[in-house]
């Protein structure tokens, strides 16, 4: 699966850029100057979700416009708390109906441990991907590759979760879109 802050961009159906937000802008606006008639795609690899960069001024602006402000010092330290913050354990508030509680509290472990062991095997048996993956490269397929051959059984396939039939249904697509859509939907 993609890294929630990862994006991507393409010119044309070739990979142009994958990393930051500030280096994929910085990698678009010169693109954009070295060819003006290109047509260039960045995509939030988290959601497949295409999105628009302000790519105007200098280089230092581009990346400094797309380039997430660090915490400030105090916010970086914490109070101590219960937990084990070392291992990134966050509390959240969790409803449950009382006979969900039931059932938990009655596991090894304890609630904690038994919600954390099921999402782990869902997440495994979704595939490594799993939903919000094939939902990532599905929104970058509909907007990249909705009028390439194979498209709609390749969408059939991604949905299936077949990641054979699905490879074979985007043999035929620019190595880079097929790849970047395997990578999204299937992991790796």
């Amino acid at each position: 699966m993609a890294h929630p802050s990862t994006h991507t961009a393409f010119q044309g159906f070739a990979l142009l850029a994958r990393g930051t937000l500030g280096d994929v802008a910085l990698a678009a606006k010169r693109a954009a100057e070295a060819d003006a008639e290109g047509s260039i795609l960045i995509f939030e690899d988290a959601t497949g979700r295409q999105i628009d960069l302000d790519l105007r001024g200098s280089e230092a602006e581009v990346r400094a416009r797309h380039t997430p402000a660090a915490d400030p010092p105090e916010a970086a330290v914490e109070a101590r708390g219960r937990g084990r913050p070392r291992l990134g354990v966050t509390a959240r508030e969790v409803t449950l109906l009382p006979r969900h509680w039931d059932w938990l509290a009655s596991r090894p472990g304890g609630a904690s441990v038994t919600l954390r062991r099921l999402v782990d095997e869902a997440r495994r048996r979704d595939g490594e991907g799993g939903r919000s993956g094939r939902d990532a490269a599905y929104g970058f397929m509909a907007a990249i590759a909705g009028n390439l051959p194979g498209f709609e059984e390749a969408s059939r396939a991604l949905f299936a979760g077949d990641r054979d039939r699905f490879e074979a249904r985007t043999a035929g697509w620019p190595e880079d879109v097929r790849a970047h859509a395997t990578r999204l939907a299937f992991g790796g």
